[in-house]
């Protein structure tokens, strides 16, 4: 990572080192007697050195998964007030939409937040209902996409009946 040059120095840059990323975290520690609080996020945490993952520095680890049934479940529930969102004929089709296609619980929350008075539990779902589908329908489009590529790369022309 690096930082913008700064205004009036050409080739002055600031560099982030792990070296001085670990001194700036142990030095987080050992200033004063309470506790800190740090979160790191990754996409990748394979990638990360082991310097940065020792016991004392990274204690707790948390997956940030998907939203599967169950916390779609307790989300409608927090977000929507109480309200039957459960017996409404949407509930089951957002459910089934989330088995299929990966969306954050974040997202799912966001839809599901009301956006104005007349909102209620079937507008809300009716909005994630839809979002679930567009990006459904965005995966599908990237692996008919990706299988388009990879039959003209093996040289296969695919016609329909019509010879099209």
């Amino acid at each position: 990572f690096r930082f913008p040059r700064r205004p009036g120095k050409k080739d002055a840059r600031s560099k982030v080192t792990l070296s001085g990323l670990l001194n700036f975290i142990d030095g987080l520690w050992s200033a004063c007697g309470e506790e800190r609080l740090i979160v790191f996020t990754t996409n990748h945490p394979e990638k990360l050195d082991p310097a940065l993952l020792r016991t004392g520095r990274m204690d707790k680890r948390i997956e940030m998964s998907y939203c599967d049934a169950e916390s779609f479940k307790f989300l409608a529930r927090m977000h929507l007030d109480g309200e039957d969102a459960e017996g409404h004929e949407l509930f089951g089709v957002a459910r089934a939409l989330l088995e299929e296609v990966n969306m954050v619980p974040v997202d799912v929350g966001e839809h599901l937040t009301r956006k104005s008075v007349g909102d209620d539990a079937g507008s809300c779902l009716a909005r994630l209902v839809a979002a679930l589908q567009k990006a459904k329908d965005e995966e599908a489009a990237k692996l008919e996409a990706a299988r388009a590529e990879e039959d003209g790369k093996k040289g296969i022309v695919v016609q329909d009946k019509d010879g099209n």
